[in-house]
């Protein structure tokens, strides 16, 4: 989440309220979510969380696209990171479904 505030502190201040913003909210909602799911009792409960965590994953892959393609910095670095918290929170979901109690 850090990474991506230093990342958008770069874009141009006319973006300070479209994809500045809409990226560290989702980039924020990803952490938010999932702590938010772990003191959920049920299982189910716990998995809704971190399917709202993959989706604002996924949102901030979107914006990574739009940002790279208006060229306002190199985006791979993020990518990356993302792509391992997408496969983290995949295990993790995993576990939690198929866990026995």
């Amino acid at each position: 989440m850090l990474a991506v505030y230093q990342f958008t502190d770069g874009f141009p201040k006319t973006e300070v309220y479209g994809l500045t913003s809409q990226m560290r909210r989702a980039a924020v909602s990803i952490p938010a979510n999932i702590a938010e799911g772990f003191r959920k009792k049920s299982r189910a409960d716990k998995a809704r969380f971190m399917n709202v965590s993959q989706g604002s994953v996924e949102e901030c892959r979107y914006y990574l696209i739009l940002a790279n393609d208006l060229h306002y910095g190199d985006s791979q670095p993020l990518s990356l990171l993302l792509e391992e918290v997408s496969k983290l929170l995949h295990a993790y979901t995993a576990s939690i479904l198929n866990s026995d109690s």
